[in-house]
């Protein structure tokens, strides 16, 4: 989104920004105020964004068909368009695997393996596993949720301590997932891929995973044994999953991944019967309607940063961000914090890189911070403050399933894969233990890919 015209330097410009996050964190405030359940989430953020682009075009310079071009040209950003297309094929993946029960397969599979003294830990694991797969911790919150609750109070376990484990394993599929929509937006701001951004972030990400599953089988024992169950599930109808979770990984087109998992799931939902031809059309459309909120939110976003950044308020932050940072560990916090700052004012991870990506792709540019370590941090920073904050939808979903039993107060000390994850990450700014990859495959900052992507290059 550079513009060669654009004015100097400009606080002013990053007004719009700042009514954005005004109204959306005001109105939830206000309604939280109120007693409104899930306060934060009842004015859709396309909505807050919308006002915010009317004062933009108010308070900028020129003429309205000059503003409006400006507005339009971000909106039809090729890196917007890239990822509103992959949120919404990412959206018919997972509305056409739930229907076919590949969630309900998974999540009983995982139970049934599970011995039934290690419930807390298995928690964890199962929603970390229905996270990764599914891309989505609100989701995985919804379907594991009621599950979780009920053998806690069976088993006599800490209650607080169980929906914990629940939100954290939910977050680390949210931070790690191929399909998600954190993912989708670091990598693209970012321009790298998932494969690298999810290899950079599983040597954070897991270390934190492990220690969090040493402690709640410490921790997290039952007083009650719960007797073994009979859980169905079926084995095929997990396929979709590993298929998508496999293909990325091995670095096929995002968009072949996301339609072979689609057209896999629908086969075999056919196949079972669970729906039928027309129910699956239906399926692939409810899950693109399933990121409507995301999908015009990115657009809108788009169109208003290329406002922001034309009437010079880009270069005033860069400059201000500049004067703080001294080098590539600085630049790097600066990344971090920036946008751990953005989602406890938004309440949306995937907002807070929206907003945030364009700057952390200049910090990067500039001091040097490889492009997938820039996405690994705006992923994790941004899924570690959501994760945490008591008026998130991953909190609030997860304390609501408990019938008034917990505050979020109980369960935010007991969130111990957020912490140990912020942990590592930070460790790892300090001591670039994660960096392997990108010794093995510099960054071409000519080219803006990495070395065995430039074309010619022999290594």
């Amino acid at each position: 989104m550079k513009d060669l015209n654009k004015q100097k330097g400009n606080g002013l410009a990053l007004f719009p920004f700042l009514i954005f996050i005004a109204v959306y964190m005001g109105t939830g405030l206000i309604l939280q105020s109120q007693g409104v359940e899930m306060a934060f989430y009842q004015l859709p953020a396309p909505i807050a964004a919308l006002v915010a682009i009317i004062f933009a075009f108010i308070m900028f310079k020129g003429t309205m068909d000059e503003k409006f071009d400006t507005f339009i040209k971000g909106c039809g950003d090729e890196n917007i368009i890239i990822m509103c297309i992959i949120y919404i094929l990412a959206g018919a993946f997972s509305g056409v695997s739930g229907a076919m029960g590949g969630v309900d397969s998974t999540v009983n599979f995982a139970l049934s393996i599970i011995p039934p003294q290690f419930i807390t830990a298995g928690i964890f694991v199962i929603a970390c596993f229905i996270s990764v797969s599914t891309g989505t911790s609100v989701g995985t919150i919804v379907a594991v949720g009621p599950i979780a609750v009920g053998l806690a109070d069976r088993a006599g376990l800490s209650l607080a301590l169980v929906i914990a484990a629940l939100i954290g394993g939910s977050m680390f599929g949210d931070n790690m997932s191929v399909i998600s929509d954190t993912t989708i937006a670091a990598t693209r701001t970012q321009n790298c891929e998932m494969k690298d951004k999810f290899r950079m972030n599983i040597l954070m990400a897991a270390p934190a995973a492990v220690l969090t599953v040493i402690l709640l089988l410490i921790f997290g024992k039952p007083i009650n044994v719960v007797a073994a169950e009979e859980y169905s599930y079926n084995i095929v109808k997990m396929l979709p999953y590993i298929l998508v979770l496999v293909t990325a990984l091995m670095g096929v087109n995002v968009f072949v991944v996301l339609t072979s998992g689609i057209l896999s799931s629908g086969i075999i939902g056919l196949a079972y019967a669970d729906f039928g031809l027309l129910q699956f059309g239906q399926e692939i459309y409810n899950g693109f309607i399933g990121m409507f909120e995301i999908f015009i939110l990115s657009i809108l976003i788009g169109g208003l940063a290329n406002m922001v950044n034309k009437a010079g308020g880009i270069d005033w932050l860069l400059t201000k961000v500049r004067s703080m940072i001294k080098g590539r560990k600085s630049a790097e916090i600066g990344i971090a914090a920036l946008v751990a700052l953005t989602d406890a004012a938004t309440a949306n991870n995937t907002v807070a890189i929206i907003i945030d990506g364009p700057i952390a792709k200049e910090i990067s540019t500039e001091y040097k911070v490889d492009p997938r370590r820039s996405a690994s941090l705006l992923d994790s920073f941004s899924c570690i403050m959501q994760g945490l904050i008591p008026y998130g939808a991953q909190v609030l979903m997860a304390i609501g399933l408990t019938n008034g039993a917990l505050s979020p107060i109980d369960v935010i000390p007991l969130l111990w894969y957020q912490l140990l994850l912020a942990g590592f990450a930070i460790v790892s700014i300090f001591i670039p233990y994660t960096d392997g990859m990108i010794k093995k495959d510099p960054w071409n900052w000519e080219h803006d890919k990495p070395m065995s992507k430039v074309a010619g290059n022999t290594k």
